[in-house]
């Protein structure tokens, strides 16, 4: 409680010396995935945003286990307690993946891997192995709605075959589905949550369509354009106008209405059909308080780079793992600036909006 008071407090009144760690050290290991999803800029080959130039624009084009082994080193050394998150772009292609998590969790590190599970049947085993703790599984419907929007008609049916699998194994890690919710899948919410009710879950977590509006992004570079350009984001195959509010509303209640064996939420929270039609048709409104990921995370891509909180931030270069160590990162001038910035702007700069840092 004491400790949470006095993060307030910081993030309040001094948000450009922040002096606290952080939770995640989020990990852009590769920068190639193997599906094309609907919902997102490098599935639709649309590179030149801020959000697929966060997720594939470096070089190279996998981490060397090298880096990766330094940024362990500099975890354990200064931020013992904070997690590796292995995210963008889709991990289990990462060569290395085995390799890392194991030189990770000697190290006494908390492993998470984010992943499309396409290759998790022949990963389940070795990464159980290797001490992984933590396996998010993206997954947008049943076999058919999902095969369609991630673009490979097996892309289901492997993930299935992955989850199975490595509850086989002792000492599995925490499995965790998260759902991005979509013009194509949102009929379908409350039969999605319930084909896993005899799966031993940790969890089922529903996205709202995360996206970056044009007219958002035109009006947040007159202000910002000069010090953290943005960019549209995640909307070329999606029309937000296709979205059937009321039909959405109702899923989220039903889906709210049982009880299920593991959690289950949305986020955001919303829970009323004026909620909606303002988070899907009205991208301009800010909803949350604030962003938080800018003081929980800090995300280092193949060639060591580093930006604030994850992928969908901006593109705002705060060092380099092979110059900075990891301290001197988390706590530099340009970060903390950023935090300020954030702070005197109401919380969120108006690109923000739409962003999964905002609720």
């Amino acid at each position: 409680m004491i400790e949470r008071i006095l993060k307030y407090a910081n993030k309040k009144a001094l948000p450009e010396n922040y002096f606290f760690s952080p939770e995640w050290i989020v990990l852009g290991i590769n920068n190639t995935c193997n599906l094309h999803c609907k919902m997102c800029d490098v599935g639709t080959q649309n590179l030149e945003t801020t959000f697929a130039k966060n997720l594939t624009g470096t070089s190279p084009l996998n981490m060397p286990i090298e880096l990766f082994e330094r940024i362990a080193d500099q975890t354990q050394l200064y931020y013992p307690n904070a997690k590796l998150g292995f995210a963008f772009t889709e991990p289990l292609a990462y060569p290395h993946i085995v390799k890392a998590v194991e030189y990770a969790s000697q190290k006494g590190l908390y492993t998470a891997i984010t992943t499309n599970a396409l290759l998790l049947p022949n990963k389940a085993e070795a990464l159980a192995n290797a001490g992984l703790k933590e396996l998010f599984i993206s997954l947008d419907g049943l076999e058919a709605t999902h095969n369609m929007i991630r673009g490979n008609e097996k892309s289901f049916q492997k993930a299935m075959e992955g989850i199975k699998k490595i509850f086989e194994y002792q000492n599995p890690p925490k499995v965790s589905i998260v759902s991005a919710v979509t013009e194509w899948n949102s009929d379908s919410l409350k039969e999605f949550v319930d084909y896993f009710k005899d799966l031993p879950l940790y969890e089922i977590g529903f996205m709202h369509t995360q996206f970056g509006e044009p007219s958002v992004a035109v009006n947040h570079n007159k202000i910002w354009g000069n010090t953290y350009p943005a960019t549209e984001s995640n909307l070329d195959e999606i029309n937000l106008n296709n979205m059937n509010l009321p039909q959405l509303l109702d899923q989220i209640q039903k889906v709210k209405s049982e009880k299920y064996p593991f959690k289950v939420f949305f986020s955001p929270e919303i829970d009323t059909l004026e909620g909606l039609d303002t988070y899907y048709l009205k991208p301009e409104v800010i909803i949350g308080k604030r962003c938080e990921a800018v003081y929980t995370s800090i995300m280092l891509k193949s060639d060591g780079s580093a930006i604030p909180a994850h992928g969908r931030c901006y593109n705002l270069n705060v060092g380099n793992i092979y110059n900075d160590s990891l301290k001197e990162i988390w706590t530099s001038t340009v970060f903390g600036k950023f935090r300020k910035d954030l702070r005197d702007s109401g919380g969120f700069l108006p690109a923000c909006s739409r962003c999964c840092s905002a609720f």
